[in-house]
């Protein structure tokens, strides 16, 4: 059974949700901008499209990737890392598009974090099934900066840890047009997706998408 979770519904006010030292979630707080937004993506996607890497242990990730920015992450049987250039096509990323750096800028700074400048914008589509398991953002070479990640399509359980693996996770309900922000002492908390479930939603179809901003030097 599919079905549209917000296709009737008005865009509601941001609200903010402060759920451990640094993190937050901002409610709706792109909702406005979401058609745009997808579309912006969908440019990327034409240049650098949506691809599953392979861990350095050789296993296919069931999210599929892109990026743009100055650098894109990557993974392979070389390890994680950022590369300017995209191992797909052989070419930079493309830029990062003025409305989804303000976008971004502008939600680091409601999270607290005024002196955001991301430089890689990692793009994930979730299908059905698909998820993310805990882990730390900690290939970037400075930790001062915060990540700021943007939530569109099917819904999907976000987890928060702590920094160990093994922590207990706080799990917050992600939509559409919801963004979280961590840094500071948050900065290297283990977090990841649970497995997205069937769904159908009028902007994305059958999966979500998701931003994920971060400045790498």
């Amino acid at each position: 059974m599919t079905f549209d979770l917000f296709e009737h519904l008005e865009p509601p006010d941001v609200v903010r949700e402060e759920f451990a030292p640094g993190a937050v979630i901002l409610r709706h707080f792109v909702l406005p901008q979401a058609k745009a937004i997808l579309a912006e993506v969908a440019i990327v996607v034409e240049y650098s499209p949506f691809r599953h890497m392979t861990t350095p242990g050789g296993y296919a990730m069931s999210v599929a990737m892109t990026n743009c920015g100055d650098y894109g992450w990557v993974t392979d049987h070389q390890g994680y890392r950022y590369s300017a250039e995209d191992p797909l096509t052989g070419k930079s990323w493309p830029p990062i598009a003025p409305l989804l750096y303000q976008l971004a800028v502008e939600a680091a700074v409601q999270g607290g974090f005024p002196d955001f400048q991301p430089n890689v914008c990692l793009i994930n589509r979730y299908a059905i099934g698909a998820k993310m398991s805990l882990h730390q953002d900690k290939d970037e070479k400075n930790f001062d900066y915060p990540i700021v990640s943007m939530s569109f399509g099917l819904p999907a359980i976000f987890q928060f840890g702590g920094f160990s693996r093994s922590d207990s996770v706080q799990r917050c309900l992600l939509t559409q047009g919801d963004v979280v922000v961590w840094g500071g002492s948050s900065r290297l908390a283990y977090h990841g997706i649970l497995p997205v479930k069937a769904g159908y939603h009028s902007d994305t179809g059958d999966c979500r998408i998701n931003l994920t901003f971060r400045k790498v030097n």
